[in-house]
């Protein structure tokens, strides 16, 4: 993984919440193996694993605290003494909100509320926390820029909106340094192939190993800019570590700035397994609340974050693909 920072990190102490996740176990490694000098995971373990808190467990400055964003208390004790959060705890899953709203509201909505609070209280310098793509709704202009929002189309979308809404008002009122990610379908090796709201790239190639059918939703042509997780975590150091004031009070596009059809990355994976003819999909409905094509414009994390992608589409696939190919085999 490329370096992302600048500055001495040995002697600061970041929070990582969801940090037995996806996207936070990435961070969480490259903080670790970049020097950081305390790094605390925040996770109750519902969506993480503990096989990805093991990961850390060498590392003299780690500490995993497992708990829930829900509690505040346990969020007032995670943020003592820390100077930079990555809030990553949330309820993912479009189709999850449409079926259970109140839990994602609870998580997403007052987990995050909760940990604003305590990183106020706790004098946190700076607050970075996951939105979502999804807040651009209905809006059918691409590319997406960020000033230019529709009307949400799931729960899901509802609570990345209202997390935005509540980190800008926390940003004027008590003069925090907040900055919002809106990830573009993050992909990447660590995603949880298993389970009812598990990630499609997962989906397809435990499909094509396992002889098991794949399922595409819709015809397959609608798009998506499907982002590398370690551009995800570029964005979450950056923003993080981040010395220009006028970085803050913003939400930015995490993305590459390409999209592609869920056919062609359905052929792409196929091809990389060695099975272009084997395994077709089997199509059914769209699905509720889903955005029908999707690209971003990253013109303003390049600006005020130096955000740079460092892999493209085909190379992060290859990568994610090997990665499941030796967990299945």
């Amino acid at each position: 993984m490329s370096i992302f920072h600048t500055t001495d990190i040995s002697s600061k102490s970041f929070l990582v919440t969801g940090g037995a996740g996806f996207i936070g176990s990435h961070i969480t490694e490259y903080l670790l193996r970049h020097g950081a000098g305390k790094v605390t995971v925040l996770d109750n373990l519902s969506t993480g694993f503990q096989k990805n808190i093991d990961l850390f467990t060498g590392y003299s400055q780690f500490r995993f605290i497992e708990g829930d964003i829900r509690d505040y208390d346990t969020c007032m004790k995670a943020c003592e003494g820390i100077d930079h959060v990555t809030h990553q705890a949330a309820l993912g899953s479009v189709p999850r909100s449409v079926k259970d709203p109140v839990t994602s509201n609870a998580v997403n909505v007052d987990g995050q509320l909760n940990m604003l609070t305590a990183a106020k209280e706790q004098g946190v310098k700076t607050f970075v926390y996951a939105s979502s793509s999804s807040v651009y709704g209905d809006e059918p202009n691409l590319p997406k820029h960020e000033e230019r929002t529709g009307n949400p189309l799931s729960p899901y979308a509802v609570t990345k909106k209202t997390n935005e809404l509540y980190a800008d008002v926390f940003g004027k009122l008590y003069g925090m340094k907040i900055a919002g990610l809106r990830y573009f379908n993050v992909f990447g090796p660590r995603q949880d192939p298993d389970g009812p709201y598990a990630a499609v790239i997962p989906l397809f190639v435990s499909g094509i190993l396992k002889q098991t059918p794949v399922y595409i939703n819709g015809d397959g042509e609608q798009t998506r800019d499907f982002t590398f997780v370690d551009n995800a975590v570029q964005a979450n150091i950056r923003a993080m570590l981040a010395e220009n004031d006028s970085a803050f009070g913003k939400a930015y596009n995490v993305a590459v700035g390409e999209n592609f059809s869920v056919n062609l990355l359905y052929r792409s994976i196929r091809e990389m397994l060695g099975k272009e003819n084997e395994h077709e999909a089997t199509y059914r409905e769209e699905r509720e609340g889903d955005i029908r094509n999707s690209l971003a414009d990253i013109s303003r994390a390049t600006e005020f974050l130096g955000y740079q992608p460092t892999k493209r589409f085909m190379d992060g696939l290859a990568q994610t693909v090997d990665f499941f190919k030796e967990l299945y085999s």
